[in-house]
């Protein structure tokens, strides 16, 4: 029961201070909804995915779905993974304050590279990652899989998209920054 609490207990922490910040914002009259950086579409239905597969390992956390025991081969793993993985959304999330946007900013930003940015230019999305490799891996799902990969590949775009929109705001700045610091690890 405990081990349910925890998996249940990150994402639904995360999506409401990711709702709630995003509220506050607002007040700021700032839009926390910035321009998708690709297809509208694809961006929209990899962000949503990913509510799915967290889902997924939830409703498997309660033996809601797939009720066998998974081998503590795949269960610590997946754990540390999941747990890993919302501890670098949150710091993330925290780090960039006001900057952060779902998507490019519409209005002017400050380019991060302190807290966890000065080891990755995008330790959300190997968060994201992370919580996607867990529930893969606590689930064994080849749908999850699947649907992991998908969003994995999408992200990735739009990281790249991302990249170039810096680029174009920051500049040198970006480019030197880019020159210490990997894209992920």
């Amino acid at each position: 029961m405990i081990e349910s609490l925890v998996v249940t207990l990150f994402p639904v922490l995360f999506l409401t201070v990711l709702f709630s910040s995003g509220e506050i914002l607002r007040r700021k009259n700032i839009d926390m909804g910035g321009e998708p950086p690709i297809d509208r579409n694809l961006f929209s239905t990899s962000k949503y995915s990913i509510m799915i597969v967290w889902a997924a390992m939830v409703l498997r956390s309660w033996s809601i779905i797939l009720p066998i025991e998974i081998t503590r081969m795949f269960k610590w793993p997946s754990l540390f993974l999941w747990i890993s993985g919302f501890i670098l959304l949150f710091i993330g999330r925290f780090g960039l304050g006001s900057s952060f946007r779902i998507g490019s900013p519409k209005e002017a930003t400050h380019l991060k590279v302190d807290g966890l940015y000065r080891f990755s230019r995008n330790p959300m999305y190997v968060g994201v990652y992370s919580t996607l490799l867990a529930s893969f891996l606590y689930t064994m799902n080849p749908l999850i899989f699947f649907i992991a990969l998908f969003i994995i590949v999408v992200h990735h775009k739009i990281v790249l998209a991302e990249e170039q929109y810096l680029q174009k705001v920051f500049g040198e700045e970006y480019l030197q920054y880019c020159s210490r610091i990997r894209r992920y690890l």
